[in-house]
């Protein structure tokens, strides 16, 4: 089974090698389980946070948005059930109860037969409810709204949830749950609706290659982080994001030597379908200081 796989490699969680710092502290560096361990199972399921969660010891569960006809907030990143489920069709055309009638695991025993198990299939899409009913406040939330232009009124109900489970600003650690998004429009509805509430802009390669301080320091106005591609980044650019005050998480880095160049360059935790090699890398790297 992958957990008797992943498990002896990951007995030291980088929250358990970084706990004298602060989620938000920028010398501390997090392991986000991108979509859950979904390296291992089907992404943004209750499996794959399982793994992520409990096996693997990330730092931060990973959930994208997707928000259902009958306004019920789901996680799944496409705005199409079509990758990731037997189903077809955009999500905001259909009910919650269409959605659970889903199977959201069998595809991932097709691609990934190396990591097939039985117990995926049959998986169903879980709401955020789910996931923070089980969790509740004993996990970190690294929270992406998804095409938020497609659904209005995503953010208010995603505070709204936040507060129904205890997870508002205020009653939490600071960083407990990031929100993140590509659109920095997406991003100020949160801060108006909670303002302590910890965001990350999102920017796709061709953006921070291009990025200038000025654009940093209007990021830095409302966020404490930057979530670019890692390909797109570079010592320079490391440096002058840094530099800058922000925290640096960059997506989505699955190979040891890139780990490891990612932290050369200064990043403060990376996202990963392999939270496992990460915690590898780690700590060799927190060894040879």
């Amino acid at each position: 089974m992958v957990v008797g796989m992943v498990v002896a490699s990951s007995s030291v969680s980088t929250e358990a090698a970084g706990k004298e710092k602060g989620l938000l502290d920028p010398n501390r560096i997090v392991n986000v389980a991108h979509r859950g361990a979904s390296g291992y199972a089907p992404e943004h399921t209750m499996a794959a946070y399982e793994i992520g969660h409990k096996t693997l010891k990330a730092d931060y569960i990973e959930i994208d948005l997707q928000m259902t006809k009958d306004g019920q907030l789901i996680a799944m990143h496409d705005e199409t059930v079509d990758r990731t489920t037997n189903g077809s069709g955009a999500v905001k055309d259909k009910t919650l109860s269409e959605i659970k009638e889903l199977d959201a695991g069998s595809w991932f025993n097709e691609v990934y037969p190396a990591y097939a198990e039985e117990r995926y299939k049959g998986l169903s899409v879980p709401t955020l409810d789910e996931i923070f009913e089980r969790y509740g406040k004993h996990a970190n939330y690294y929270i992406e709204t998804k095409s938020p232009e497609v659904y209005p009124g995503m953010e208010k109900k995603l505070v709204e949830k936040l507060s129904q489970y205890g997870l508002s600003s205020d009653r939490i650690r600071q960083g407990q749950v990031m929100i993140q998004s590509f659109s920095r429009d997406s991003l100020l509805k949160v801060k108006e609706l909670d303002n302590q509430l910890p965001l990350v802009q999102l920017l796709e390669a061709s953006e921070t290659t291009r990025l200038t301080t000025k654009d940093l320091q209007v990021i830095q106005s409302y966020a404490v982080g930057v979530g670019p591609s890692f390909k797109s980044l570079t010592r320079e650019n490391t440096k002058q994001i840094r530099d800058n005050g922000l925290l640096l998480h960059p997506y989505t880095v699955n190979e040891k030597a890139d780990m490891k160049r990612m932290l050369d360059y200064g990043v403060t935790g990376v996202f990963t379908n392999y939270a496992d090699r990460f915690n590898e890398v780690l700590r060799a790297y927190k060894n040879k200081k």
